[in-house]
């Protein structure tokens, strides 16, 4: 499941308790303010959009905000996945703890695995942002999916032609409102979204 019900990647969770990690604290306080921006959150329909994700202390793993946890004010342990392992060539994704990784645990790990220096991730949904950056910064193709390998290729490509990692957000061209910013914590990851916000 994904915060719209629907997960494109074969899903292999491992059950297990859990666990509060480093990083979550800014993770939940990042999340509150874009919350109140509307930049995450619940859509009329009922179905969640956004989500968060926090680099780990081992390689090529990271935390992500869970499935269907969009509605929450505040997340705890059990609402996060920890994604051990990933391959895009297989669209398979190894997760543990209580949650299911959301729908956009693939594009979370392209970009961890194509800047080393990444370590906060936010996918947020923004109509205004989509509509003025499409085309302007850095975009997917309007033909790729979310949640998709070939997502993560766009991504890839995205860090090989372009200045995505000088500018640090790109908007997902075939995923209306779907814009990400990343950077070396989520906090510079927001200020990019914010400054985002005001040159609009």
């Amino acid at each position: 499941m994904s915060e719209s019900g629907s997960v494109k990647f074969t899903h292999e969770q491992i059950a297990s308790a859990p666990v509060a990690f480093r990083g979550m604290a800014e993770l939940n306080a990042c999340r509150r303010r874009l919350l109140q921006l509307r930049l995450l959150g619940v859509d009329a329909a009922g179905i969640g959009f956004g989500n968060l994700s926090v680099r780990a202390s081992e390689p090529a793993c990271f935390h992500i905000t869970g499935s269907m946890t969009g509605a929450l004010a505040e997340l705890g342990p059990e609402h996060f996945a920890r994604v051990t392992a990933y391959d895009f060539s297989r669209n398979w994704l190894r997760s543990e703890g209580g949650a299911v990784a959301s729908s956009e645990s693939l594009t979370h790990a392209a970009i961890y695995e194509a800047d080393a220096s990444v370590s906060g991730i936010i996918h947020a949904h923004s109509a205004t942002l989509w509509q003025r950056w499409r085309g302007v910064a850095p975009t997917t193709s309007p033909t790729v999916e979310y949640g998709t390998p070939t997502m993560a290729g766009e991504v890839m490509r995205l860090f090989a032609t372009t200045d995505v990692k000088e500018k640090k957000l790109f908007v997902m061209g075939g995923h209306e409102d779907g814009i990400v910013a990343f950077g070396g914590d989520l906090e510079e990851a927001f200020a990019v979204l914010v400054r985002a916000c005001l040159s609009s």
